[in-house]
């Protein structure tokens, strides 16, 4: 950002130029003024940085990592793996467990090996140490928090997730004015729970200067937290969210007077009708970040089918302005998820990414389209399974009877297949 304002385009900004088909003064000018982020630390080396943010096209993240009940070190690259493939622009590992040592191992390979931006949320870390060393979560000081990150930064870690919105002032009130679902976010509720026990202020708020001290030293981008975003569509746009959201618009500020690339994570569970006031507010009070949203769920009745879900709210923030949409797998509200959970979850995200970017920008957008459109005027399955965003599940469902030995057609429509027929008719036309 310092670069940016002094007017110097950088080789990362060439390069997201580039593949946005957008003049590098235009990325240069959007980092400058905070709306658009290249996130990427110091520490590493991107083959392909992306930008993030205002006049680009919609990325997508995708979560991995283990629990306190299932931990796989090799399964959670596999993951991270996966999710790359099917199109995730960046992968956050959000492991907390078994024990420290598999986190900080799960975390170094995927760093090593996934060559896309990392992003992490400390305080999983932090939490998981206070257990081992000092007996309970509520337990660990601010040094602790701190030395994290830190930590963390220093092995090249691109984004980091902190809740810096979450108050003692917030959390009273919740005390006193109970949610339906009180508190979802679990780095939130980490917080809120030390904030109770020790009756001190959030230390990544009170001390947010020494984060941004760090920030700059790593050059790493920080994602403002929604620790109170609401965890079912009763609590969604009420006080404790728009009361977060108004203090991260200050840190937004703070941020920036500094030099530090920062975006805001917004609200997961909002009915369909509120999306697009959400991002709106959103985009008015932290002026323009770019702003990162977990789906939005816009109903809380599809264990199963969450990622659906999801890509439908994030359909909807994309059209609104969002810049930035997490994914949800099918196991949300249930469970970790597997290999092929992961891949539904991306896959479900970059269809409603590429939906918006086609609404937004048109043909720039809509090539991957036009030549599948092409494909299938000319029958060539080959051609569509190969441009199809899941090859190998088109494939099997193309050739998975025996009238798909017929290549002219498919089994829906066989003979009376609408190209074929019409492809016909204008032949004897013209003969």
């Amino acid at each position: 950002m310092k670069l940016a304002r002094e007017g110097k385009i950088t080789p990362e900004m060439k390069i997201v130029a580039q593949h946005e088909k957008v003049d590098a003064e235009f990325i240069r000018r959007g980092i400058a003024s905070g709306r658009i982020i290249i996130p990427k630390s110091n520490r590493r080396n991107l083959e392909n940085p992306i930008g993030i943010g205002e006049g680009l096209l919609v990325k997508i993240n995708a979560n991995v990592g283990s629990s306190k009940k299932v931990c796989d070190v090799n399964n959670e690259l596999e993951k991270a793996k996966i999710a790359v493939k099917y199109g995730a622009d960046t992968v956050m590992d959000l492991s907390t467990g078994i024990t420290e040592r598999d986190i900080i191992t799960i975390r170094n390979n995927i760093l090593r090996e996934v060559n896309v931006p990392i992003g992490t949320v400390p305080i999983y870390q932090t939490a998981l140490r206070a257990i081992e060393k000092k007996g309970a979560i509520v337990h660990m000081d601010e040094d602790d928090m701190f030395n994290v990150v830190e930590e963390q930064a220093k092995e090249g870690v691109d984004f980091f997730t902190i809740h810096v919105g979450v108050t003692k002032d917030l959390v009273k009130y919740l005390v006193d004015h109970p949610r339906t679902m009180g508190v979802v976010s679990r780095g939130g509720t980490f917080l809120a729970a030390w904030i109770l026990e020790n009756e001190m202020e959030n230390p990544f708020n009170r001390r947010y200067d020494y984060l941004l001290e760090l920030a700059k030293e790593y050059d790493f981008t920080l994602s403002l937290g929604d620790g109170m975003r609401p965890g079912g569509i009763m609590d969604s746009t009420d006080y404790a969210q728009i009361q977060e959201l108004l203090e991260i618009s200050k840190l937004v500020k703070r941020a920036w007077k500094e030099n530090i690339q920062v975006m805001v994570e917004g609200p997961g569970h909002i009915p369909a009708n509120e999306v697009e006031r959400n991002i709106n507010i959103q985009k008015s009070l932290c002026h323009g970040a770019p702003f990162y949203v977990l789906g939005p769920l816009v109903t809380d009745i599809a264990p199963g089918y969450d990622e659906i879900v999801a890509a439908i709210g994030g359909v909807l923030a994309g059209l609104a302005g969002a810049d930035f949409l997490c994914y949800l797998t099918p196991s949300e509200h249930l469970g970790l998820p597997n290999l092929e959970e992961v891949k539904r979850g991306v896959i479900a995200s970059k269809i409603a990414a590429h939906a918006v970017n086609i609404a937004r920008y048109g043909k720039k957008a809509s090539q991957w389209d036009e030549k599948m459109d092409i494909a299938r005027k000319n029958l060539d399955w080959e051609a569509m399974i190969k441009l199809a965003i899941d090859p190998e599940l088109a494939r099997k469902i193309h050739y998975r009877d025996e009238s798909s030995k017929d290549d002219s057609v498919c089994s829906m429509c066989g003979e009376f297949c609408a190209i074929k027929m019409l492809k016909e008719a204008l032949k004897k036309k013209q003969c």
